[in-house]
């Protein structure tokens, strides 16, 4: 007998139709609603999230979803407050590199280094080639990767090495699935360069590339505006006297509009958040909406050092972070052609007592199917969870293909993805949530 064929949209859609075995008589079903886990409705607030424009800590996009979102945490019955805190801005007015009679745009690396009034006169070189740099304009090519942070050895290094090599300034091509200029999360205390840093998208850096080979005269101009600005937290609780804390935390800030990125996460957060305070009646609940997270999880540090209850009243802190259900594509050159299911490249990690629960609830899901201890490595902000001494955890994250990239649109979400993985995170509640400590 032939066994049928099962795609991952069959998968998706049984996951959404049937509620695991496990949760037969579980806080969902006991809740009552559950129309804001369906399709429609989480991709409802992703369209909203994406319609706010650029999610720069403190600047408009994210002040617009911090009042959102606390509207929606008080309508769910939360007590909201802010965290305020500073973070550094910039505005570039002028970024490019002339070579000859062509002119290339750029994208000023935060936190940015300007060419003051004029311009840099300098030959480029490629940083590859052994030897020094004293004044060029050093053109470092990055390795294919979907990039996310300066932070990262790949990065960091051959950065570090122009600049001693005596590089004026720097171009990093940030090679990558869409051909774009990549923005990097970055320190918020220092710049990462004491020299000008740029980011030159991979599909405009052939006649730069080429002009560094020859060691080609070059002008670059980097000029703006900036400073330091407030950003702000938003803190959700729904406090019941003397009972465990359950937290759900999620960044909301990036580079870009950040649809792929921070909608899916910020859509389950507020999906959760409605469902919550009926299903857990013995806990008390924090929802946190975290800024500052492209300074490398500024925001985050900020909550777990001054709002987050004790690690010992807590029995549970989910964190839902990049890529939490984005959509998955297929690579062709100079192409990418989307696809109805989640990017597999997102990992779910949990303390280490959970991950075998975990991999049964998220079976079938791409990527976050294989469930990993927290032991083994975590990254993002569930790392700030982690050192703050939370012992019971989760939390998704990932780099979709479009990460980071000024392409980061609407088209990156699919509606069935993005219900099944909130469906799953829900489960997951409700597991934990019956477990005994």
């Amino acid at each position: 007998m032939t066994r049928p064929v099962t795609d991952r949209r069959t998968l998706l859609k049984a996951g959404l139709a049937a509620p695991i075995a496990l949760q037969a008589g579980s806080a969902a079903a006991a809740s009552g609603d559950l129309t804001m886990f369906a399709p429609e409705r989480l991709f409802a607030d992703v369209e909203r999230f994406a319609a706010a424009g650029n999610k720069q800590s403190g600047g408009a996009g994210d002040r617009w979803t911090a009042d959102w979102s606390m509207k929606r945490l008080t309508a769910a019955g939360f007590e909201v407050e802010r965290q305020s805190f500073d973070v550094p801005w910039f505005e570039a007015s002028r970024c490019e590199i002339s070579v000859g009679d062509f002119t290339i745009p750029l994208v000023a690396q935060p936190l940015a280094v300007a060419t003051g009034a004029g311009r840099l006169e300098a030959p480029l070189r490629l940083a590859e080639i052994s030897g020094r740099l004293d004044g060029a304009i050093a053109v470092v090519r990055l390795p294919y990767r979907r990039w996310s942070t300066l932070v990262d050895r790949a990065v960091r290094d051959p950065l570090a090495d122009a600049l001693a090599r005596g590089a004026s300034a720097v171009l990093l091509v940030t090679t990558g699935p869409t051909g774009e200029a990549l923005l990097l999360n970055a320190p918020a205390d220092r710049p990462a360069s004491d020299k000008p840093l740029a980011v030159l998208a991979p599909r405009l850096a052939a006649p730069v590339i080429d002009a560094a080979r020859h060691g080609a005269a070059a002008k670059l101009t980097l000029r703006g505006r900036g400073g330091s600005r407030p950003a702000q937290n938003v803190i959700g609780r729904f406090t019941r006297s003397g009972y465990p804390w359950l937290v759900v935390s999620t960044p909301r800030s990036g580079w870009t509009n950040c649809v792929g990125e921070r909608g899916p996460g910020i859509a389950i957060w507020l999906a959760l958040a409605e469902w919550m305070p009926r299903a857990f009646q013995r806990h008390s609940l924090l929802f946190v909406g975290n800024s500052g997270h492209e300074y490398e999880n500024l925001g985050a540090s900020h909550i777990v050092e001054k709002v987050g209850p004790p690690p010992g009243e807590t029995d549970f802190w989910l964190h839902l972070g990049a890529n939490a259900a984005t959509r998955d594509y297929q690579e062709l050159p100079g192409r990418l052609l989307p696809l109805p299911s989640a990017d597999p490249y997102r990992f779910l990690m949990t303390s280490p007592d959970l991950v075998e629960r975990a991999r049964g609830i998220f079976k079938g899901q791409p990527g976050i199917e294989m469930a990993y201890p927290s032991s083994d490595g975590a990254a993002g902000e569930l790392v700030e969870v982690i050192k703050a001494g939370y012992s019971r955890h989760a939390g998704i994250f990932g780099a979709h293909r479009h990460h980071h990239a000024a392409t980061d649109d609407l088209s990156t979400v699919a509606p069935e993805p993005l219900a099944a993985t909130a469906c799953g995170l829900r489960d997951l509640l409700t597991a934990v949530a019956a477990i005994k400590r």
